[in-house]
C-alpha cells in the first residue's frame, strides 16, 4: 500500500512518537513526511508536558509565545536561545536533537560562602552573561560553591552531567596546583567526589614535577621545573574547555535521573584544604544538560 494514501494526520501521529531528529530526518524522505513534520501534533509532543507553566515563570512569556508562529517555532525558539525564569535565577532550554530540558542556575541562586562580602566577592554585570548579574571572586583562602534543583524539573531516564559556568578575569592566582573538590548527587547520598583544575594553564604546568634545588652559597634554594613522566590530559574532564559562548566550563559529575525520582541534586565545589588565597575567577552559574 502506497503512504500516499494514509491521511497526512496519521504520518504526524506516527512522526510524534520518534524523536526530533528523527523527524527531522525523515521529513527528508517524501514531500508527505515533511508536511507531517511540520505540524504542530508532532512538536507539541516533543515539547515537555508542562511548557506552558515553564514559559509563564519568564517575564518574557508573552512576548514568546507570541512570536511562536508553530510548535516546532517554539521548540526550536527555546533550544537556540536559554529562557531566563524565576525573576532571572535561572535559565530554562532544550537539547535540540532530543528535546531533553537543560538548566543553568545563576550565580544568585547558588550559594556561596562570604559571598556577600565585598573583600572576598563583588557582584558585577557582564553584557556577555545571560544573566543581570556574575560573581567575581576577589581573594578568598576557603571556596565553597553549591546549587541545588530538585530532580522532578529534570527529563525522566535521562544522564546529565552538571557544569561550573565560569571565566578567568586576567589574574586567576592560587588555583594553578591546587585541584578543587567538586560532587554531584542527590542531598544525603554518598556520590562520589572527583578533582578538578579551575586555572586552564593547569593542563600545561601539570606536564612538570617543580622541585627545589639547593645551591652551596648560603645554602638558598631555587625552584626547577621538571617534565612530567606523562604529559597531562587535558580532554578527560579534569581541565576547563571553552564553551561556543566565549565562557569556560568545568564537569562537576553525572547524575542518572531515573523515572519518578524526587529530591533535590545537589551540585558543589570546594578548596578548601590548602589555606591558600585564590581568586581572579568570574561565576556566571551552574548548567546542568544531556550527557553528551
Amino acid at each position: 500500500m502506497s503512504l500516499h494514501v494514509l491521511p497526512e494526520s496519521c504520518i504526524a501521529n506516527v512522526l510524534s512518537f520518534t524523536c526530533p531528529r528523527d523527524a527531522c530526518r525523515l521529513s527528508m524522505v517524501c514531500s508527505l513526511f515533511k508536511s507531517a513534520e511540520e505540524s504542530d501534533v508532532v512538536w507539541e509532543r516533543f515539547l515537555p508536558l508542562d511548557y506552558q507553566s515553564i514559559i509563564s515563570k519568564s517575564d518574557a512569556s508573552s512576548m514568546l509565545l507570541a512570536s511562536a508562529s508553530s510548535k516546532k517555532h517554539l521548540y526550536l525558539m527555546l533550544c537556540e536561545k536559554p529562557l531566563i525564569i524565576e525573576g532571572g535565577k535561572k535559565s530554562f532550554s532544550l537539547e535540540k536533537k532530543s528535546g531533553k530540558r537543560c538548566y543553568m542556575l545563576s550565580a544568585r541562586d547558588l550559594t556561596i560562602v562570604w559571598g556577600d562580602t565585598p573583600p572576598y566577592w563583588r557582584w558585577n554585570s557582564d553584557p556577555s552573561s545571560r544573566f543581570g548579574e556574575v560573581a567575581e571572586l576577589i581573594s578568598v583562602c576557603w571556596l565553597e560553591i553549591r546549587g541545588k534543583i530538585n530532580a522532578t524539573m529534570l527529563s525522566p531516564a535521562t544522564l546529565y552531567t552538571a557544569y561550573l559556568v565560569f571565566r578567568p578575569t586576567g589574574g586567576v592566582y592560587g588555583l594553578d596546583y591546587h585541584p578543587v573538590e567538586v560532587r554531584v548527587g542527590l542531598v544525603g547520598s554518598e556520590s562520589g567526589k572527583r578533582n578538578v583544575y579551575l586555572d586552564s594553564e593547569s593542563g600545561c604546568k601539570q606536564q612538570y614535577h617543580f622541585v627545589r634545588r639547593h645551591t652551596r652559597i648560603f645554602n638558598r634554594g631555587r625552584i626547577v621545573g621538571m617534565p612530567a613522566s606523562e604529559p597531562a590530559r587535558e580532554s578527560d574532564g579534569h581541565y576547563p574547555k571553552k564553551r561556543g559562548d566565549g565562557w569556560l566550563e568545568i564537569e562537576l559529575g553525572d547524575f542518572f535521573c531515573k523515572e519518578g525520582e524526587d529530591g533535590e541534586l545537589e551540585m558543589s565545589v570546594q578548596e578548601v584544604k590548602s589555606g591558600n588565597w585564590k581568586g581572579g575567577l568570574i561565576v556566571e552559574g551552574i548548567e546542568i544538560r544531556p550527557k553528551e
